[in-house]
């Protein structure tokens, strides 16, 4: 199992709607991570900062890319783009973190 980590941000004065579109997310949005090999995924927000710290638990790094080609991804995507800073293909603005510690 990989672990994924991640940071993003929520514009101001949307952390309150952000959370909400995400409980819960889509029923079919929860359907295509799990069957690209997402086992576990959480976001934390700092209110302080408006961070927004992700994490995952994939199978592959092929298929957690090949999510962000499926349709429900875009859409969903889309539909948060107002709510975050995002790319042009309206993808949350993200950076990838290196782990440092681990205790299992």
């Amino acid at each position: 199992m990989i672990r994924k980590a991640f940071v993003m941000s929520v514009n101001e004065g949307m952390e309150a709607e952000y959370a909400r579109r995400h409980q819960p997310i889509w029923p079919e949005l929860e359907r295509v991570l799990r069957e690209h090999g997402v086992r576990t995924y959480s976001i934390f927000l700092h209110p302080g900062t408006r961070q927004l710290f992700g994490v995952a638990e994939v199978e592959s790094e092929e298929k957690w890319a090949a999510i962000a080609e499926t349709d429900v991804c875009r859409r969903w995507w889309a539909s948060m783009r107002a709510l975050m800073p995002t790319n042009a293909d309206d993808s949350p603005v993200s950076e990838v973190l290196e782990e440092v510690f681990r205790m299992d």
